[in-house]
């Protein structure tokens, strides 16, 4: 079947987004590899499904798979490019759009300056369902890797994260660490982790290695995850600009109880067909 598709990016954290609503078609996790293939197919880090929500009082259903097939709870880049997709293909005229995760309801908006807010959530900083094997919930705990002794924040944005501070995110280890702590056993189901390098109060710098796709030019529940770290630990402001290789975010917590809120980009690259 020839299957439409558009290939969308946020801040580098490139996508191939289907609508699976006007197109019927059972995807695999054999076609999520060839899609994601960047010399034999398509190319990208996450792709994206729209689909028919299985909820009432929601607009669609959102769902994520890495570029290896598996399929992940959250993705905040994915986020603004489905609500800018949903729109551009006029599957809604809402600037104020409800979709379903594998982590919950998702509420996002489309601005009159064609930025995409989105309202994350509640962050899960309890260990026991991030999940994360810890003893009880802390600001930051000392995880052990290559025995060396880490001091690191746990959060969940709907996935799992880890955040490690660091002096120069330049100069991190992202290549070499960031593999033995994504499979750490600390962590069953796997983690993302983050490399953050705290400027000011206002302004923090970032690196992600995401779970099942390597290093990414951005991660928005990474930059999510890195600010509440942050703010936890009494370092950051509630607003804070994150800096990330491929763009900036906006990221908004005013603490326990609260939203995470996230502004920032979506851009359409180009649209095409494969056969599946």
């Amino acid at each position: 079947m020839l299957l439409r598709f558009t290939k969308m990016h946020g801040l580098g954290n490139d996508f191939v987004v289907i609508d699976l609503i006007t197109q019927r078609f059972k995807i695999k996790p054999h076609h999520i590899r060839k899609i994601a293939d960047r010399h034999f197919g398509i190319g990208c880090d996450q792709v994206l499904l729209v689909e028919i929500p299985t909820q009432p009082d929601v607009d669609f259903q959102y769902r994520i798979y890495n570029a290896e097939g598996s399929e992940v709870e959250q993705c905040g880049n994915g986020a603004r490019c489905f609500a800018r997709f949903v729109r551009d293909k006029r599957l809604t005229g809402k600037k104020s759009i409800k979709v379903e995760t594998l982590a919950g309801i998702l509420e996002l908006e489309v601005t009159d300056n064609r930025q995409v807010r989105v309202d994350m959530g509640q962050p899960i900083l309890d260990p026991m369902r991030i999940p994360f094997q810890a003893e009880e919930e802390q600001a930051s705990y000392s995880l052990t890797v290559h025995d060396q002794q880490w001091q690191v924040g746990a959060v969940s944005m709907g996935n799992p994260h880890v955040v490690l501070p660091v002096d120069d995110v330049d100069n991190a280890p992202v290549e070499t660490l960031g593999p033995s702590i994504e499979s750490h056993s600390r962590f069953p189901q796997r983690v993302n982790v983050g490399f953050a390098q705290i400027v000011n109060r206002q302004t923090l710098r970032l690196r992600v290695f995401e779970r099942g796709v390597g290093e990414t030019l951005a991660c928005g529940t990474g930059a999510c995850a890195a600010v509440v770290s942050g703010i936890v630990q009494g370092q950051l402001d509630s607003k804070v600009n994150v800096s990330l290789p491929g763009g900036e975010l906006s990221i908004e917590w005013q603490g326990l109880g609260q939203p995470v809120i996230m502004t920032g980009p979506a851009t359409t690259v180009f649209e095409g067909q494969i056969q599946l």
